[in-house]
């Protein structure tokens, strides 16, 4: 039974506030270039996975077969789908020359419904004069020598490729010959090589502490509620964000939410306020540390939505409300509030591990003077107000990219009535990228 989880003799109930400063700087950003890519984009599956030629088979609660025949009430969009959505985007690299590598997540939004999508990262090149992203490659993950602790969808083929069923993977960083990837569902840390086939798979055991998502495999089927007996994360509250040192030596994976105490049966706070867990893992040993750093959040109910260290000990990390739409449209019910991407330092730590908060832009106010923009932009402002904002990374000494992640097909925070397309931005926040 979790009660308390002490810290170099602090329980976490009695942490300092000192790291939940009200005065955080604000710093301004700059739209330097903006691309976009359709909402229906799509990939073929892979020849020897021929019943995955079609996906979305589950999107409306039952099985539906006929192609496009079933419509999403709020896009009209017709599924299920000739070939495998490439969207939306959890997670973002950069790899110079204005090219990315960019995880799609898990499929349709759960566990139940994504049995016929298969996870996947891809290879892009933007190309910001002309607002156009180009798709170079799209690499899909399998586990042919059954190292999945656990039967996945397609327990019985050869090749055995993964789906969302499986996992929900939310981050991605490459280490040398390896990528690993954060899970939402286990949680797990998945390891492949480059051509995505499983090299391992990590359980999470920080402190002598199984961490467990409601949808982990090796969970009893939960009882209604977001939480089932020895669950320690909230369902879709594992692994969104996953930094890596510059050294390659140490991943960082960050949970999307707060943990869940369960002898309290109540979400963890940090003396009153909301803070999420950020692990540490030793890509040589192959084990997670039992030292927790805490992410403080500006509200409960927030998440986070990705993590990239720029160096050694300062970070980009989103946090979001659950809210989208632009406020000045009008239509939206409840539109976006807080959509920013905080700089932290996870060396500067108060006394029980908090990291410290040196600063953020707000993706609700990003300047526009040259009408950069396509959309979203009304007297020199341009905003960001998607649901999930699930990408960003440093480019260069002023520029950091930025991604939505759009969940086709069901975001609508552009435009009423219409299915978001990806869009990804270049900001140019050199004086953010200064904070200390």
């Amino acid at each position: 039974m979790l009660r308390k989880i002490l810290l170099a003799g602090v329980s976490v109930a009695a942490l300092a506030t000192t790291a939940f400063a009200d005065d955080v700087k604000t710093f301004d950003a700059t739209l330097a270039a903006h691309a976009q890519q359709p909402a229906a984009t799509f990939t073929d599956a892979p020849a020897d996975a021929p019943y995955f030629a079609m996906s979305g088979r589950f999107t409306s609660g039952t099985r539906v077969e006929a192609l496009e025949s079933y419509k999403d009430p709020k896009t009209g969009i017709g599924m299920p789908f000739k070939g495998q959505a490439l969207q939306g985007y959890s997670g973002i690299r950069s790899l110079g020359g204005d090219r990315f590598v960019v995880l799609t997540d898990n499929g349709f939004g759960s566990k139940a419904n994504s049995a016929d999508s298969l996870l996947m990262f891809n290879y892009f090149k933007l190309d910001w004069a002309a607002g156009k992203v180009n798709h170079e490659e799209t690499v899909f993950l399998s586990d042919p020598n059954k190292l999945v602790p656990f039967p996945i969808v397609t327990e019985t083929t050869d090749k055995r490729y993964l789906t969302g069923a499986d996992f929900d993977i939310e981050s991605i960083q490459i280490v040398g010959d390896s990528v690993y990837f954060g899970d939402e569902l286990g949680p797990w840390l998945i390891k492949t090589d480059k051509a995505g086939v499983v090299q391992a798979v990590y359980k999470t055991r920080v402190g002598g502490i199984d961490y467990k998502a409601p949808d982990n495999a090796f969970n009893p089927p939960p009882n209604a509620g977001a939480t089932a007996k020895g669950t320690v994360t909230q369902r879709s509250g594992g692994f969104e964000g996953m930094a890596l040192s510059p050294d390659g030596k140490t991943l960082y994976p960050l949970l999307e939410k707060t943990f869940y105490d369960e002898a309290k049966g109540a979400m963890e706070q940090v003396d009153g306020k909301p803070a999420i867990r950020m692990l540490q893992f030793d890509v040589a040993t192959g084990a997670f540390a039992d030292k927790i750093r805490y992410y403080p959040l500006e509200d409960a109910t927030n998440s986070i939505g990705d993590f990239n260290l720029i160096d050694d000990h300062r970070a980009l990390i989103i946090e979001r409300d659950q809210n989208q739409g632009d406020a000045r449209d009008g239509w939206p019910k409840k539109p976006a509030k807080l959509k920013r991407v905080y700089m932290v330092d996870i060396d500067q730590l108060d006394a029980n591990n908090v990291v410290k908060k040196l600063g953020y832009i707000d993706l609700l106010d990003i300047k526009d003077p040259k009408a950069l923009a396509p959309r979203g932009s009304k007297d020199g402002v341009f905003t960001f107000p998607f649901d999930t904002i699930e990408n960003v990374d440093r480019v260069d000494d002023t520029h950091i990219v930025v991604a939505n992640d759009n969940n086709y097909p069901f975001d609508v925070s552009r435009e009423e009535g219409k299915q978001d397309d990806e869009e990804f931005i270049l900001l140019d926040v050199a004086d953010f990228l200064k904070a200390q």
